[in-house]
């Protein structure tokens, strides 16, 4: 029997927001969490804003212990362990310092690269000759599979523990991934999300490659710009989003809030072919993942109240709306809302997906639809699709049923979930 996969937990780290409660007051007023950084400015960068969380000492030591906090230097593994640890508590679990693992949990929290800092750092003391002051957490570190092992540690989980990796669509994927692990009945909670370091290391290929915003380094709440005619790409940004998936049955017997529920969803590929490549979707693929999520999920499309697009302020988003427009095969009035976080966070690389469904969810379960930024002078190629006022600016207060979100990353990989209400 396959089992109904319910949200219990979130936890969220981002550039506007760290912490359930701030994260879901700067969504729902818009607010901004891209500034001016002083540091890719003085390494001669073209885009000199970013999307960084602010993560104070204090913070750190509520989630790491001064030994663990020596010689450490990963912002990845920083932001997932306290969107993952969050995300644990908000579900009521508790930590426990058991002899034997949790057979029952695991955790599936994926990212682009890990410790990024702490890979440079090495380079250099290993250049110098002083590769035995690395410290003894520098595999840890700098391991992919690094966030998930931290988490696994610290909150004993005997499931699987892993970490996956899909560029921007990471967070969707792990998400995906914990709900089919769930279903099919092999675990009964996976905490699923993802995370990016930040910082020039991780972002210098974007600005190299000419696909971040230039135009806005005196401006830096205005340059992010989904959907807009001005848009000129993408803010470069970091963080970690989290859920904890649950077996419906389980959620129930022990009286947890359940925040929404999972009706399915899809990830394929399109194979960098028919139009598709390392940096472009091949837009077939990208219509057939959204077809096969709502078929996954058994809903209609005429059923989805609101989209959270992956729409990152390029030439692209122009493309993404026209898919989703021929996907579901509604246009003008007839569209559902459509938002993009990025407006206010920039593009937080393989940490999107998972902070992005952490803002559906709570959309679901507020009920509102938050608004997008920067996008006054809407593209006209978009409102020659769906009518302006599907593209909200401001926020609206009323009951969601059904949010379709989406992300689509380098290597022409897709992935697409439905959420539903409980």
């Amino acid at each position: 029997m396959q089992r109904r996969v319910v949200i219990t937990g979130l936890g969220v780290v981002a550039p506007n927001g760290v912490g359930i409660a701030a994260f879901l007051d700067a969504i729902k007023s818009g607010k901004s969490g891209i500034k001016f950084d002083q540091q890719l400015a003085e390494l001669q960068f073209s885009c000199q804003i970013s999307g960084t969380p602010e993560i104070d000492e204090n913070l750190k030591l509520e989630y790491f212990t001064e030994l663990e906090l020596r010689n450490f230097n990963s912002t990845g593994i920083l932001y997932g362990v306290i969107a993952g640890i969050d995300a644990w508590k908000d579900a009521g679990l508790p930590i426990e310092l058991n002899e034997q693992p949790d057979w029952d949990s695991g955790t599936i929290f994926g990212t682009g690269t890990s410790g990024i800092e702490k890979f440079r750092e090495s380079i250099y003391k290993i250049d110098d000759l002083q590769t035995r002051k690395l410290g003894s957490t520098a595999v840890a570190q700098t391991m992919n599979s690094g966030i998930s092992a931290y988490l696994g540690g610290k909150l004993g989980l005997g499931n699987q523990v892993t970490t996956n990796s899909s560029a921007c669509t990471t967070g969707t994927e792990a998400i995906m991934m914990a709900y089919e692990k769930i279903k099919s009945g092999k675990a009964k909670r996976i905490l699923a999300g993802s995370t990016s370091d930040s910082g020039p290391y991780i972002w210098g290929g974007f600005d190299a490659m000419k696909v971040c915003t230039f135009k806005h380094n005196q401006t830096p709440e205005s340059g992010s710009r989904p959907m807009s005619s001005s848009a000129s790409g993408f803010v470069p940004g970091s963080g970690a989003g989290a859920l904890l998936l649950e077996d419906l049955e389980s959620a129930l017997d022990r009286g947890a809030r359940i925040y929404g529920e999972i009706l399915g969803g899809n990830i394929n590929s399109g194979g960098q072919r028919g139009g598709g490549t390392m940096t472009a979707p091949n837009p077939v693929a990208v219509q057939k993942c959204i077809v096969d999520a709502l078929n996954d999920a058994g809903i209609l499309a005429e059923e989805i109240d609101t989209i959270n697009g992956h729409l990152t302020a390029t030439s692209k988003d122009c493309l993404e709306i026209f898919n989703w427009s021929e996907t579901l095969g509604l246009r003008g009035i007839s569209f559902p809302y459509i938002n993009s976080l990025k407006s206010t966070t920039g593009h937080c690389l393989s940490g999107s997906g998972s902070i992005e469904s952490v803002a559906s969810i709570l959309q679901l379960h507020h009920g509102f639809v938050f608004p997008n930024i920067n996008c006054e002078d809407l593209n006209p190629e978009i409102t020659a699709i769906i009518n302006h006022s599907r593209i909200p600016q401001e926020i609206i207060h009323k009951e969601i049923n059904i949010v379709a979100k989406a992300s689509f990353g380098f290597g022409d990989v897709n992935g697409c979930i439905i959420f539903k209400k409980f």
